[in-house]
């Protein structure tokens, strides 16, 4: 049993579209960091009015040490700090002398005073909500029910890092470090524990208004999911046996990239491996739960480094570089089939960047999921497959840039030799518009059924200014604020002339 690789973004609803990505975290909002409320509203209406189809978000997860998306403490948990205050204060969960000690306009993402100040705002608005005794409605407590796979050992599991002064759970006493044991303890936190219940109910009944809104005006949202979680998560300590662990719960392999031209090192990620041979045994239960619960906050999922499910590389735990790991066979199709059995009507890209070899080719042909196209990667070889002119299908998602890239202005401005030559051939320029927009152009062009484009690109920001994130570099990262004033009519009007001109507005399905 194979799945044939026709155009399946033809499925998704849609037939050449465009997208614009734009992290949560990066939408205007006084507080510090970007929320669900009118910043994220306003930029749908964006959105519709430059004929975009699609809003990529990335991971919703919530941060820990280094801030990323892609470090979470619970792979199934959204992000507190996305939750809009103004929208607890017109529920009557915050004062307005509250929201103005939370106000913090600042350029950049400060994570620590996030850190620091939100939770106590937000315990005081769950403070509220509880005498108001919306902790006893119908609608709160569904929600606990139906997520309750997850959530009782999430809101545990995060009450207990807080007893602990935030230590990784294998430091925790050995009541706590099992989790079976730490059960039996919950009546100790259970105050606690409410709490992080409520923060993602409020959480998701944001979002689920915000996605309503997005989808009445014909948005659909893609999520990111990364393909590994993080040794110190819910997820880990939840269902050990599901990593490949050593007694004291220490990995005994760690992920990572090997050894290349830009790192001589290779990357060191340290997430732990997952244990195959038992997830298939039980019929990839855990991952189906996974992707059922993203599913059920986005319409398109993007699995992050797709190629570890073909073959995955593995580095012995704590050497300190990625020099000395292996590859392994991973599960492959196996997988996916269940996936699909289980979730039918499940949608996914998959990120196929990297070092992509015939096994890995094989298995995004088998599961018909659309890869990636990287324009940044294009112009280093004569027929790269990251050239336009030679997709071999419709099937596909470009990309010009993405969150672990230069911005297209930087990039421009680096290249040099032959890259520099080759990318003069194949991007053509155009009288009265800059570099940046000719390779969004070229893109946009492209016989791709999706073109994504990161917002920092619309609006021409060089890295200094608008990268998001830059891989194997741990500090100043993910700080990215757009400026509030960025909804221009110059700029709707470039957007939008550029989805009708290459044929990405229409609403033909």
């Amino acid at each position: 049993m194979s799945y044939s690789n026709k155009s399946t973004l033809k499925n998704f609803g849609f037939k050449r579209k465009s997208g614009i990505l734009m992290p949560i975290s990066a939408l205007p909002c006084p507080y510090g960091i970007g929320s669900l409320g009118k910043g994220a509203y306003d930029f749908v209406d964006f959105l519709h009015k430059t004929g975009t189809k699609c809003w990529q978000v990335l991971p919703l997860n919530p941060t820990s040490y280094g801030d990323s998306p892609y470090q979470s403490p619970a792979s199934v948990a959204s992000n507190p700090y996305f939750i809009d205050l103004d929208m607890l204060a017109g529920d009557g969960l915050l004062t307005k002398s509250e929201l103005k000690q939370s106000r913090d306009t600042s350029p950049r993402i400060d994570y620590g005073r996030l850190f620091n100040e939100r939770y106590s705002t937000l315990r005081r608005a769950y403070g509220r909500f509880a005498k108001k005794g919306l902790n006893k409605s119908e609608n709160y407590k569904r929600f606990i029910r139906k997520n309750k796979s997850w959530l009782s050992d999430y809101a545990l599991f995060m009450a207990l890092k807080e007893h602990y002064g935030y230590k990784e759970w294998t430091l925790w006493g050995e009541e706590h470090k099992d989790v079976n044991q730490a059960r039996a303890h919950r009546n100790d936190f259970s105050s606690v524990c409410g709490f992080f219940e409520w923060l993602q109910y409020e959480f998701y009944t944001q979002w689920r208004a915000l996605s309503d809104y997005a989808h009445s005006k014909g948005i659909l949202i893609i999520g990111d999911m990364p393909i590994y979680v993080a040794h110190d998560s819910m997820d880990v300590w939840q269902s050990p046996s599901q990593f490949l662990l050593d007694g004291d719960y220490n990995p005994t392999v760690v992920a990572g990239c090997p050894p290349d031209g830009f790192s001589p090192d290779g990357q060191l990620w340290g997430n732990p491996i997952y244990n195959w041979p038992l997830m298939e045994s039980d019929g990839f239960s855990w991952w189906i739960n996974r992707v059922r619960a993203a599913s059920g906050l986005y319409d398109i999922i993007r699995i992050d480094h797709f190629r570890g499910f073909a073959g995955y590389y593995s580095i012995p735990y704590g050497h300190t570089t990625a020099r000395e790991g292996k590859w392994n066979t991973a599960p492959g199709i196996n997988l996916f089939r269940k996936i699909k059995e289980a979730l039918p009507s499940v949608k996914i890209i998959a990120e196929d960047l990297g070092f992509i070899t015939d096994d890995v080719r094989e298995l995004l042909c088998d599961t018909g999921f659309p890869g990636m196209k990287m324009l940044q990667f294009a112009f280093y070889d004569d027929e790269s497959e990251y050239l336009p002119r030679t997709y071999k299908s419709e099937n596909c998602v470009a990309y010009p840039a993405s969150h672990d890239s230069d911005c297209i202005r930087s990039f421009c401005e680096s290249l040099e030799g032959e890259a520099l030559l080759r990318f003069n051939r194949e991007c053509i320029k155009r009288k009265g518009q800059s570099r940046t927009y000719d390779l969004i152009s070229l893109a946009m062009e492209s016989v791709a059924n999706l073109t994504v484009v990161p917002i920092q690109d619309y609006l021409e920001l060089k890295n200094e200014d608008g990268r998001m994130n830059t891989p194997s570099v741990a500090e100043g990262n993910w700080t990215y604020r757009i400026n509030p004033r960025y909804r221009t009519e110059k700029l709707k009007n470039k957007i939008s002339s550029l989805t009708k001109s290459t044929g990405r507005s229409t609403e033909r399905k």
